[in-house]
């Protein structure tokens, strides 16, 4: 199910074939180290899927040997690499939801002591005009 059974699959045909890395590389015009890296598993040294999955098919061409079996493994592969992708994926965005949800309770208070204070300062600048007003009509009434 995964690339090193694939690559196990194509060097024990080339093996029973008796061609050598070389010659079959050179038969299909890819290099030998990607041949090797395709007959060893190595995902790491290889380029994108898609040209993996072109390099499998000519080489089990070549070996004569049934492409849809290894196309059909190569799939799965590839579909179980995209659900470890996905399940790797989704912590992240719990971590990124936690932060923001922190972030906005964070703005809601600024906002909420912005707008107290500016309440308590109207109030206030109000409230001695008031007694300001009430001040002189009461030292009127004194005189």
């Amino acid at each position: 199910m995964s690339l090193k059974h694939i690559g196990n699959t194509l060097k024990e045909a080339r093996l029973s074939k008796n061609q050598s890395v070389n010659e079959l590389a050179s038969n299909l015009k890819i290099s030998e180290q990607q041949l090797k890296a395709i007959e060893e598993g190595r995902d790491d040294l290889l380029p994108e899927k898609v040209f993996v999955r072109a390099m499998i098919k000519r080489i089990s061409e070549k070996l004569k040997i049934d492409i849809n079996d290894l196309d059909n493994e190569f799939n799965l592969q590839k579909e179980q690499i995209k659900n470890e992708e996905i399940v790797e994926d989704v912590p992240k965005k719990v971590n990124i939801k936690n932060s923001f949800t922190l972030i906005f309770v964070f703005n809601i208070f600024i906002s909420g002591l912005i707008g107290f204070m500016a309440s308590s300062y109207i109030y206030n600048f109000f409230s001695n005009i008031n007694n300001e007003s009430d001040t002189k009509n009461l030292i009127k009434d004194i005189k």
